[in-house]
């Protein structure tokens, strides 16, 4: 399989073309881009978060428990909450990232289990559809691409150096086929990779921000004009 730095390396590149072609071509904010970009690079670590190796789980926690809250201060605003609540939220994320998700990943995860699959991608597209609030669904949906692109990145560098040539002939190893894929052979890993999946699926689509852009969560500017439509209405009767 492909090593840490080979990793780290491709999905930075895929990054930097990423946003390049988003700021060039899509007419986006450079920031946004930037940011995109950074996200895919770090992304492709986040399958080996269940390495024994323990370095993808020291840097990758260090990295989200400083950026996740920083990402969340536009839904902390958008929920109306004072600086000092902010601050408290900052620091418990901080907290249960840094300390907590090491310590759960190395209890409950194994290396090439389901962290390593198409799921598992889509779960980290939408934790940081989620994380990277904002008023534009289309920035957004951006940002959370450039996870993913960095995810899938990862997962096929090691279905990549599943082959070898030796001899002049290509063998297959033996872990072919244990980065891309749906299932395990442990039941319990799939059905709670999946529920997570389910679970973030209906935290995505019944998120405020989304039914705003789709008129189903009415806002300030809708209950006005009902409101100006209403007074119309009334005046006409009279």
């Amino acid at each position: 399989m492909a090593d840490y730095t080979t990793h780290v390396t491709t999905s930075t590149v895929l990054g930097v073309g990423y946003g390049a072609a988003a700021y060039l071509l899509g007419d986006v904010p450079l920031p946004a881009c930037v940011l995109a970009g950074g996200l895919c690079g770090v992304s492709g670590m986040l399958p080996d978060l269940d390495s024994e190796s323990g370095v993808p789980v020291r840097e990758g926690s260090a990295f989200a428990a400083a950026v996740v809250p920083m990402l969340m201060i536009d839904r902390f605003q958008h929920l109306g909450w004072t600086s000092e609540m902010m601050a408290l939220a900052g620091g418990g994320i901080y907290l249960t990232i840094r300390i907590m998700l090491p310590f759960l990943l190395g209890k409950f995860s194994k290396h090439r289990g389901m962290w390593h699959s198409l799921p598992a991608c889509l779960i980290a597209g939408l934790a940081a559809f989620l994380i990277c609030s904002g008023p534009s669904l289309g920035i957004r949906c951006f940002k959370a691409g450039g996870v993913m692109l960095g995810f899938m990145s990862h997962l096929l560098l090691d279905e990549f150096y599943s082959f070898e040539v030796r001899r002049g002939r290509l063998r297959v190893k033996h872990s072919f086929g244990t980065a891309i894929k749906f299932f395990s052979k442990n039941p319990w890993a799939n059905f709670s990779t999946y529920g997570k999946l389910v679970a973030l699926l209906v935290l995505a689509v019944g998120d405020p921000l989304l039914m705003e852009h789709y008129h189903m969560h009415p806002t300030d500017e809708a209950h006005r004009t009902a409101e100006k439509i209403q007074e119309t209405i009334n005046n006409a009767l009279r």
